[in-house]
Parts: C-alpha cells; sequence; structure tokens
C-alpha cells in the first residue's frame, strides 16, 4: 500500500517523522483526510485532534494548536502553533489550565478580564484531555473501546 511522508513540526522540536497512510486534521474548514495521491493542498489548521494512521499499529494522537498544513506529491508537512503526542499531556496539568479558564471567563463582567485569550486557553485544554484521554483509554483503531477486550478496537 502507498504510504505518505509525514512530518509535524513546531518552532521548537519535530514532533513526528515517518511514513503513515492517512493524516486526519482539523482544518478551519473542518476536519480533513489525506491519503497518499492526494491532490496538492495548502490549509490552515484550527485547534484540535490530528490523527495519523499506519495499518497494523494503533492510531497516533496530536493535540494541535493551530499552524498550517501542505499535502504535496507523497508528502505532508503540518507547521503546528504548538502540538503534543498524546502520552507527552500532563493530565493534571491539563484539568488544572482547563479549570483556570473556566474561572477566567466566568468573571466575564470584569474589564480586566481578556475573554479571547481564557476561551483560547479553554479550547486548547479540552484538545489535550481529549487527546490525552484517548491514549489512555486506548481508543481509536488498533486499540480497545473502553469495556471491549483487546483486538475489538474501532
Amino acid at each position: 500500500m502507498d504510504q505518505l511522508r509525514c512530518e509535524i513540526v513546531t518552532a521548537e522540536r519535530t514532533v513526528f517523522q515517518g511514513h503513515v497512510d492517512l493524516v486526519l486534521a482539523p482544518s478551519v474548514s473542518g476536519q480533513v483526510g489525506i491519503l497518499p495521491n492526494h491532490a496538492p493542498l495548502m490549509t490552515a489548521l484550527s485547534y484540535g485532534e490530528l490523527i495519523l494512521r499506519r495499518e497494523g499499529l494503533p492510531d497516533e494522537f496530536i493535540a494541535i494548536g493551530g499552524g498550517f498544513m501542505e499535502v504535496g506529491p507523497g508528502h505532508v508537512i503540518v507547521l503546528a502553533d504548538s502540538a503534543e503526542r498524546a502520552e507527552e499531556i500532563d493530565l493534571a496539568r491539563a484539568e488544572e489550565a482547563r479549570h483556570r479558564a473556566e474561572e477566567t471567563m466566568a468573571q466575564k463582567r470584569r474589564e480586566d478580564v481578556d475573554f479571547a485569550r481564557a476561551e483560547a486557553a479553554l479550547r486548547r485544554s479540552v484538545i489535550r484531555l481529549k487527546v490525552a484521554r484517548r491514549r489512555r483509554r486506548g481508543t481509536g483503531r488498533g486499540g480497545p473501546e473502553p469495556g471491549q477486550p483487546p483486538g475489538t478496537g474501532s
């Protein structure tokens, strides 16, 4: 089966580099699926969950904090504002960030509260929690759903 060379980078580091069968990315227009031989594409990415699929392996989940994706002949390059693999996310810190953002947003009547910044922080923390929990539960193609025996994943 054909594969895509995929690279996910931030200003600080390379988050992923390898060959994949499918990339599912959160574009500003909605979820985009990229398969081998996809037409060239350049799109802006929003906050969301990027999923990498490789035959015979569990899906890989990455929390993306916006950026751009370029699709060319046989490759996908993601230039992300921020990106964290599921196993890199500290659940306790993400929960604390979500809680702080919710508290800040609850104070929206105060003039010193930057509502847009709090809303962005809440969105980031919710995505990070979703990605981290998916990994820990083993959900996604290649892993069992909660309550299912191993080998029966979606």
